[in-house]
């Protein structure tokens, strides 16, 4: 992880800037406590940010209001996505804040700049029907034992992601010691190393017996891994492994879908099921309850489509 940010760190071509961003990324390693992939992406949305300065001659301690916004303009320019845009706002924000603790500045450039509408998108989820689809293909058991162990462990990740709105991250780090099958739920490392309790269903406790009963052991051999889900001889699943599952086991619902797919689907039927944006909050592992409102439409689409239903003067005469 340390080479990869230092080559990020080469590219900033003040070291005047290099020099902040060493002293902010010790700070959300250390106090934040942040996880590895979050600092990446902070560093490489902060230099993107410093090389945007550095056109107008100035550096991270002296940006203006002004070079926030220009530089917000130029990534929609670009046709950079709304959730991309507000990522690297945060990462700003949060460097700033940490220079003005820090005192190292007197003004946060970042401040009292909206979040354009356009940036508050709900992000791309699957009907239920295609969720079904994904879930429930290619359940016949090839004829070798390690191929239909792998069938196992796929379904039960599957079941994992959509029942409780993993990520990626979350789901390859599962310990085979978080697994509360008895009592129904799992215990998630998230974010900032952050622990939360996730219920499983029915339907996602059934998957993980039958793989950790007939599956599991297969895979391993001889071998120990403490991971849940693992890959053969017990090495530890990749993240690039289980996009590559999700999008061939999507092909069943016919289209491309991606592990964030499954854990905003998740968090989108929930809601248009009637539960509360603090639960689904909950559950996501969202530290601010305004992440997990960008569903608050969802909810809104179903209130009105009750009231509709249920108010005697709501429909037209």
């Amino acid at each position: 992880m340390q080479r990869p940010i230092m080559r990020i760190l080469a590219l900033l071509p003040s070291e005047a800037n290099s020099s902040v961003l060493s002293s902010f990324i010790d700070y959300l390693k250390v106090e934040k406590g942040l996880a590895a992939l979050t600092v990446s992406a902070y560093t490489r949305d902060i230099v993107q940010f410093g090389a945007f300065l550095d056109g107008s001659k100035r550096r991270l301690l002296n940006a203006r209001r002004d070079d926030v916004r220009g530089f917000i303009q130029q990534l929609f320019a670009n046709s950079v996505d709304g959730r991309s845009v507000a990522r690297k706002l945060s990462a700003l924000r949060h460097l700033y804040r940490f220079l003005l603790l820090d005192k190292r500045i007197d003004r946060d450039p970042t401040l009292n700049i909206p979040l354009p509408k356009q940036w508050k998108i709900l992000p791309k989820s699957l009907g239920r029907d295609e969720v079904e689809a994904m879930l429930g293909g290619g359940t016949d058991v090839p004829a070798r034992a390690a191929n239909a162990a792998l069938l196992l462990r796929n379904r039960a990740m599957l079941e994992v992601f959509y029942a409780g709105a993993l990520r990626v991250s979350e789901v390859v780090s599962l310990k085979f010691e978080d697994v509360k099958l008895d009592m129904g739920y799992v215990l998630v490392r998230g974010k900032g190393d952050k622990e939360r309790i996730v219920p499983l269903g029915r339907s996602a406790q059934g998957a993980l017996s039958i793989y950790l009963r007939d599956g599991r052991s297969s895979l391993a051999g001889q071998r120990n891994s403490p991971f849940l889900f693992i890959a053969r001889g017990a090495k530890r699943i990749t993240r690039q492994r289980v996009w590559q599952m999700v999008g061939a086991a999507s092909l069943n619902a016919g289209r491309h879908a991606s592990p964030h797919m499954l854990r905003h689907s998740c968090a989108t039927h929930m809601v248009e099921n009637g539960a509360d944006l603090r639960t689904v909050q909950t559950i996501l592992g969202h530290a601010d309850i305004s992440t997990t409102q960008i569903y608050t439409h969802v909810a809104l689409d179903r209130l009105k489509s009750v009231y509709t239903k249920h108010h005697p003067r709501a429909k037209a005469r």
